[in-house]
């Protein structure tokens, strides 16, 4: 699963510590979000779409890479 933590993070000009504090993980976990290692648990994902006032279909979503 590909993602836009990456982009809305530094939208909101967030460095990844400020965003994992916001979330309640690691910062560790932010940069494996970050590089689509580490898909986040629905109330993850749903936390994250809230924080940046968008739908978790807009910022996850399957790669539609060969079958």
């Amino acid at each position: 699963m590909r993602n836009l933590v990456r982009q809305l993070r530094k939208e909101a000009g967030w460095r990844q510590e400020d965003l994992a504090r916001e979330l309640g993980v690691t910062r560790q976990t932010v940069i494996a979000m970050e590089n689509d290692k580490y898909n986040p648990t629905l109330e993850l994902a749903v936390k994250i779409a809230r924080l940046f006032c968008r739908h978790v279909d807009d910022i996850f979503f399957l790669d539609d890479g060969p079958a």
